[in-house]
């Protein structure tokens, strides 16, 4: 891992559903907990990390895009607009501390034509993808700028995981 760690990785397999009126970024810390639990009761003695990101558009979860029609909708709503990736990131020490936090980064999308649309969907980088894009592959060319943690948008904020993990006495 870019951060110097080799991480073993052990599903929660959990209902990730959103709760009624739920906001994005409590969503996304509730269920990096509901992650991080359950595999730190699996390993005893471990450090135990959990991330869940989402994108939203103001108070809407955007889904992950599991079909082409779905990854369209996604990429026509954010055309033009900015919009929020939030990383909620849980960790749990051996000793059971716990902590959590949500990093957000501003994501500020280009106006897409319709080509644009049609092109970055036939590259199916966007399969499984929330919001239907990967910044790290050919969306990169539709997004302008970006204000917050690159490392979040991908997937992980390393910086804020690397700090939470050290706070809790990880050696890094």
């Amino acid at each position: 891992m870019q951060i110097g760690l080799e991480p073993a990785i052990d599903p929660a397999d959990i209902d990730e559903s959103p709760h009624p009126r739920e906001t994005p970024s409590a969503y996304a810390r509730r269920i990096a907990l509901a992650k991080v639990r359950p595999v730190a009761v699996r390993n005893p003695g471990a450090f135990v990390l959990a991330a869940d990101t989402v994108v939203a558009c103001g108070r809407r979860l955007m889904p992950k895009a599991e079909d082409a029609a779905a990854a369209r909708r996604c990429l026509k709503l954010l055309s033009g607009r900015r919009h929020r990736v939030l990383g909620g990131i849980a960790v749990i020490a051996p000793d059971g501390r716990e902590r959590s936090r949500v990093v957000t980064t501003t994501v500020c999308f280009k106006r897409l034509t319709a080509e644009e649309v049609e092109a970055y969907v036939a590259g199916g980088e966007w399969q499984g993808k929330a919001g239907g894009y990967a910044i790290q592959g050919r969306a990169a060319m539709l997004i302008p700028w970006i204000r917050g943690s690159y490392s979040n948008v991908v997937g992980l904020s390393l910086s804020d995981s690397a700090a939470m993990l050290r706070g809790l006495g990880f050696p890094l």
